[in-house]
């Protein structure tokens, strides 16, 4: 009696070694890379996202027709924004690597970037230009794209928030 509650015992440790070794693998399968973040700072408040969705291409360029649905998108995290405000936009330093691009109401950089994070004027975020006439205005809300780009070509990556002005 005594040898088969032995080998029951050994039965049972061995059954749960393997499945606390299956759980393990299964967790591990799971995990996935994480996504680079970006971060959008406005005096004391800040605002970090990953990529929005449909705009990662994992290291790879995007293709034409995502990067046409990822620049119509909106939304994102909200910040608000008063006139005259310093907004820094921050990436990670692989995102820093590659280069990478903050277009607001319009494009805002003219060359893409190496470093880990910019300052920009908050009006210049919501300043349109009307191209027939040249004439500037300024919108009340913005949607805010970060962009890493491959090679210094098109995008791989975009992080999208939203700006909301405050008077």
């Amino acid at each position: 009696m005594t040898a088969a509650l032995i080998s029951w015992g050994k039965g049972r440790r061995a059954a749960a070694a393997i499945g606390a070794v299956s759980l393990g693998l299964v967790t591990l399968s799971a995990c996935e890379k994480p996504t680079a973040l970006a971060t959008v700072t406005v005096g004391s408040s800040t605002v970090s996202a990953e990529a929005t969705p449909g705009c990662d291409g994992n290291g790879k360029e995007l293709s034409r027709k995502a990067v046409a649905a990822c620049i119509t998108k909106k939304g994102g995290k909200t910040i608000t924004v008063h006139p005259g405000e310093k907004v820094r936009v921050g990436v990670d330093p692989d995102v820093a690597k590659s280069g990478w691009i903050v277009i607001g109401a319009g494009p805002v950089m003219r060359e893409p970037s190496k470093q880990t994070y910019r300052s920009f004027d908050a009006d210049t975020l919501f300043m349109q230009q009307n191209p027939q006439t040249g004439q500037t205005t300024y919108t009340k809300d913005v949607t805010l794209q970060v962009a890493e780009l491959h090679e210094g070509d098109g995008p791989t990556t975009m992080w999208h928030f939203t700006l909301k002005q405050k008077d």
